[in-house]
């Protein structure tokens, strides 16, 4: 087990993990170290999940036949393909960027456009949401990596 504090002026504050790497005085700094930013990246992946539109404070109960899991599989698939398309889709950057990188609002006029228009592609639909105008023909945005 590995443990440490961090101390600022306002508080001090307690961290554990549990390894099974030995740990000395060569290595504990590096494991102190990731530890800390795995914490971080799990407590902001579960923040996205709860408070971006993935409805992940959602307590779907056990349902029947495992339908909760069901439902926790889909929204983890969906926040997947999400990550996915947020690093390699330029109209999907442009659409997210678009409504001021609030994922909650990407997802509410894509349910909008859903419910009203006919997207050929996820591209028009993302063409849509950039721009405020449909197209047949989808024109090349320049690369924003």
């Amino acid at each position: 087990m590995v443990e440490c504090a961090e101390k600022t002026e306002k508080k001090k504050t307690r961290f554990c993990w549990i390894t099974d790497l030995s740990v000395n005085d060569k290595n504990i700094k590096r494991i102190v170290v990731g530890g800390r930013a795995r914490w971080k990246i799990e407590n902001e992946t579960f923040n996205t999940l709860k408070n971006q539109g993935y409805q992940f404070e959602h307590n779907f109960g056990h349902g029947y036949r495992n339908l909760s899991v069901v439902f926790a599989y889909l929204m983890f698939t969906a926040f997947l393909i999400d990550q996915v398309q947020e690093f390699s889709c330029k109209y999907f950057k442009a659409a997210l960027a678009a409504m001021d990188n609030n994922r909650r609002a990407l997802w509410e006029i894509i349910r909008s456009i859903f419910t009203l228009y006919f997207a050929a592609s996820w591209g028009q639909l993302y063409y849509f949401i950039i721009t405020g105008k449909g197209h047949a023909h989808l024109p090349d945005l320049p690369n924003t990596s």
